[in-house]
């Protein structure tokens, strides 16, 4: 028998139809983390570039 793996918020065994989550609740929590910038995906600052007023359509 394969052990399920554990939910990322809160460790529980991870459910299928929540898949990787344990819960509605908890993948509410983790959606909640994203919405919140508390996750990032890691790369390169992104350079602000000036607005060029004579580039407007």
């Amino acid at each position: 028998m394969r052990k399920r793996p554990a939910c990322p918020i809160c460790k529980k065994p991870a459910e299928d139809r929540w898949r990787p989550f344990c819960s509605k609740r908890c993948a509410d929590a983790d959606l909640g983390h994203w919405l919140a910038d508390d996750y990032a995906i890691p790369g390169e600052p992104v350079r602000e570039e000036p607005e060029d007023p004579s580039a407007q359509d």
